[in-house]
């Protein structure tokens, strides 16, 4: 189902509860929503659709991926990003890595270990801050 985009910033400045196999529509919820807004977003987290969990969706080079209770584990190679967000207005300064590794679960509640880089790694980065109640 296709959700509203949640613009309220304290609710966003909240930390994530971790997800469990019962979230599972929440993640096909978020896959919904960001394909329906593909053309102004490449990522979202639970909570820009209202959902207080920590599960991110993402374009990975062409196709969307879900992560369930994602963790930045390692990181090398920092730079300084512009980013924007469909939960904000406006674009704001934000400190990425080129290389990050994540630890999460997959749709199956199996742990795995990736390794990403460039743009795909931004946007992960930038997807884990609204599970860790950063906002950009």
């Amino acid at each position: 189902m296709i959700r509203d985009i949640m613009r309220d910033e304290a609710f966003l400045a909240q930390k994530a509860e971790p997800a469990t196999l019962g979230d599972l529509p929440i993640a096909q919820d978020l896959l919904d929503t960001l394909a329906a807004n593909q053309s102004r977003c490449v990522g979202m987290a639970a909570n820009m659709i209202g959902v207080n969990k920590r599960i991110i969706v993402f374009d990975n080079e062409g196709k969307y991926m879900v992560m369930f209770n994602p963790e930045i584990i390692k990181k090398s190679d920092p730079y300084q990003a512009q980013e924007g967000c469909l939960s904000l207005l406006g674009v704001r300064p934000a400190k990425r890595w080129k290389s990050i590794k994540v630890k999460y679960q997959n749709e199956q509640f199996q742990v795995r270990f990736k390794t990403f880089t460039g743009w795909t790694a931004q946007i992960i980065q930038h997807e884990v801050d609204h599970c860790d109640g950063i906002v950009i």
